[in-house]
């Protein structure tokens, strides 16, 4: 039944004929990638490593897609597609959906959209395949939303637009999401740009699976409805014309922390997922600033009267310079923390830590990007205890990426 949601999400988007169309339009690129990995097993091959690359991990290839297709003037269709060589689904679709905007001639303006997206809490990833215009890894509040969360559903927005600001609501009610959380707790915060795709599956830690008694590698489908509750979300926003952006929202899964399911040989949880985001971005000439914070919860109850809960918060300070030329260099902070109730298990998974990203990009031309990036996350996780490790590990991971548009 999930899988034929999601594929209904899909054909959704993608149910308008060419021939009907008004317009047709696809932009995406290709990026091939090599890397000098941290010593840390990375989370992708069942580590408690931060980031993407780490162990033996050195090279990696992918791409992504935007379609679009304007059907009428006020319905647009659209799917993003994704490639990612080390994920277990190489190819996968990232979200779909069909808009419905009418014509307004007045400062109110009104759209509907249905399918399988994004929440809109993101300032820093807004490029094609959800990806960040200046940097490889996204921070760790972008990273997870990129792993764990995707609504299916509907969402509805309301825009005022005035001459110096444009304000706008946004709300919406969606499924097939419950397990959001499963990773955060079981993993904790990581950076990456890895996203996970509709149909895709996500891997926990070897050390957590082994403290469950399933073998490894132990893994989830993230996109799934358990609990038949409807989640939402809703938010507020001003745009100001002169590109700058506070963005304020709520989401709430409404999962229900008793119900589970059988998922990949083992029982899945759906997690009560609740967070607050705040982002703001300003323009100064040609510097750009974003930060965002987030403060929530994440919660399920395995056993009647054993209620594991999982505080978290995190942001991020970024600072990017476009001068008008080739070059555009960014650099970011972050912060990320998880507190684990009841603090008194055998299995501890509370967690604390920074990252400090620098990248360069240079753009000769809009059709090629070449980025060199440093990223070095020094954290301190209790779980790693389990595997005989500090807790507190350093990572350090280099990449180079070059990446053509097309």
């Amino acid at each position: 039944m999930n899988g034929a949601w999601r594929l209904a999400s899909i054909l959704l988007a993608c149910a308008p004929s060419l021939a009907c169309a008004q317009s047709v339009s696809a932009q995406g690129y290709l990026d091939l990638r090599l890397a000098a990995p941290a010593r840390q097993q990375d989370w992708i091959d069942g580590g408690l490593g931060k980031t993407r690359f780490g162990g033996d991990s050195q090279t990696a290839f992918g791409g992504a897609a935007l379609i679009a297709w304007q059907v009428t003037p006020s319905v647009l269709a659209s799917a993003a597609l994704q490639l990612q060589s080390d994920q277990q689904r190489p190819l996968d679709v990232l979200e779909a959906s069909v808009r419905w905007r009418p014509a307004s001639t007045t400062a109110w303006r009104w759209s509907v959209k249905l399918g399988a997206f994004f929440p809109p809490v993101s300032l820093e990833n807004d490029d094609v395949g959800w990806t960040s215009p200046w940097m490889l890894t996204p921070s760790a509040i972008n990273s997870w939303i990129g792993e764990e969360l995707r609504s299916t559903g509907v969402e509805l927005q309301l825009e005022h637009r005035g001459e110096s600001a444009t304000w706008s609501a946004v709300a919406s009610a969606y499924g097939m999401n419950d397990p959001a959380g499963e990773l955060l707790a079981a993993r904790g915060w990581a950076l990456g740009d890895t996203s996970s795709g509709l149909f895709a599956r996500v891997r926990e830690p070897d050390a957590y699976a082994a403290r469950l008694g399933v073998a490894s590698p132990m893994v989830f489908d993230p996109f799934l409805e358990i609990d038949q509750r409807i989640g939402w979300y809703a938010g507020i926003a001003r745009d100001g014309a002169d590109g700058s952006r506070l963005a304020l929202l709520r989401y709430d899964n409404r999962g229900d922390p008793e119900a589970w399911t059988w998922n990949a040989g083992h029982r899945l949880y759906a997690w009560r997922t609740r967070f607050w985001s705040l982002g703001v971005r300003w323009l100064w000439g040609d510097v750009e600033l974003l930060s965002q914070a987030m403060t929530g919860n994440t919660a399920f109850e395995p056993v009647e009267g054993l209620y594991l809960d999982s505080k978290f918060s995190a942001g991020y300070l970024l600072l990017g310079w476009n001068p008008g030329g080739a070059w555009q260099p960014a650099i970011r902070i972050d912060w990320f923390m998880v507190h684990q109730l009841p603090d008194t298990l055998s299995n501890p998974r509370s967690e604390h830590g920074n990252a400090l990203t620098a990248a360069l990009n240079w753009r000769p031309n809009p059709q090629w990007r070449i980025t060199g990036e440093l990223l070095r996350v020094d954290s301190v996780r209790s779980q790693r205890l389990l595997e005989g490790l500090s807790p507190r590990q350093v990572d350090v991971q280099l990449q180079l990426s070059l990446r053509r548009y097309f």
